[in-house]
């Protein structure tokens, strides 16, 4: 498995090597020590959690205010457009936005550190995302950024054919940038 870093400070991305024969593929989704050379601590994921959306479907933006919550992200059945932006006030990379696709075919796996807002777009009719997360759900602490927010101007592959109530409620990066005191 090989881990590279993405485009904002503190993201990585683990492209295992898929083993594929007559039979179909094997492949390891997940490694503690990859993890762990990585500057990771494996045991702090607590909690695991999977959705499923439609093609075109919208999920974020999302973040968590207080300390934060580190993810690890994977597209297990299908393909997204995962999306993320740099909340941390005095991160050199503050402000920034990256996308990559995940999928079930390259069974790359996304870190997303603590203070950045995470978002993603389903590609295909049917997307699985798996989450490993490193906190508890606390929603009093759930920070959102409206996935069309003008001053993001995030690049959606493909027209929304859906998004949540709580999402389409969502602030925008202007008042974010207020609440976190930036």
């Amino acid at each position: 498995m090989r881990v590279d870093r993405g485009e904002i400070e503190g993201v990585l991305l683990f492209r295992p090597a898929p083993h594929r024969d007559g039979r179909g593929l094997f492949t390891r989704t997940f490694d503690a020590a990859v993890a762990a050379g990585a500057g990771l601590r494996p045991e702090a994921f607590i909690q695991d959690s999977q959705s499923r959306s439609r093609r075109g479907v919208i999920r974020g933006l999302h973040g968590r205010a207080g300390s934060g919550e580190a993810k690890l992200v994977r597209c297990a059945r299908g393909a997204i457009h995962d999306v993320l932006v740099d909340a941390r006030p005095g991160s050199p990379t503050f402000g920034r936005q990256m996308a990559v696709r995940l999928d079930d075919e390259e069974f790359v796996t996304l870190y997303v550190p603590p203070g950045l807002l995470h978002g993603f777009q389903a590609l295909t009719e049917q997307a699985d995302t798996c989450y490993r997360i490193d906190r508890e759900h606390d929603p009093a602490e759930d920070l959102a950024v409206r996935y069309d927010d003008p001053d993001l101007k995030v690049a959606w592959p493909l027209p929304p054919t859906e998004v949540s109530g709580r999402d389409l409620s969502a602030g925008s990066w202007a008042e974010l940038l207020r609440r976190l005191g930036g």
